[in-house]
């Protein structure tokens, strides 16, 4: 018999870490195990929908989640932290259309949801902005 995921009783709840990247270009589901160094699962909006202009959309992150559930559920993992990440740095510091939607999902189908953490990378002192000394010009 082949065993996925770790070993556990029926009671026992096998937490994952799930960092959902929601940039305006693409929405990111990465699953790990708590440590962070083993991937158990990768989605990504654009792996869902045929155009450019649908990657970052709400929809496309709750196929890409839906496919996430269904991938967790074979490694019986049953509850998640969840780290969320805009783009940061330099750019917007909101995350992308698609984070709520994939974290509705999640919370939606059977899985307990643990922490929720935002790790948008915040500068203390950083490069220029871009656009130039006096902005985006329209």
């Amino acid at each position: 018999m082949v065993q996925y995921g770790p070993a556990e009783g029926d009671s026992e709840m096998v937490f994952g870490v799930c960092h959902i990247l929601a940039t305006w270009n693409d929405t990111f589901i990465h699953v790990t195990d708590l440590t962070g160094r083993e991937t158990l699962c990768r989605v990504t909006g654009g792996m869902k929908v045929k155009s450019d202009r649908e990657e970052p959309s709400p929809y496309a992150a709750m196929l890409a989640a839906m496919d996430v559930i269904n991938k967790l559920k074979t490694l019986k993992i049953k509850a998640l932290h969840i780290k969320l990440r805009g783009r940061g740095g330099t750019d917007s510091k909101q995350p992308g259309p698609g984070a709520q939607a994939a974290l509705r999902v999640l919370a939606r189908y059977e899985m307990k949801i643990g922490r929720i953490e935002d790790v948008t990378p915040i500068p203390t002192d950083c490069t220029r902005r871009k656009g130039g000394r006096r902005g985006r010009r329209l």
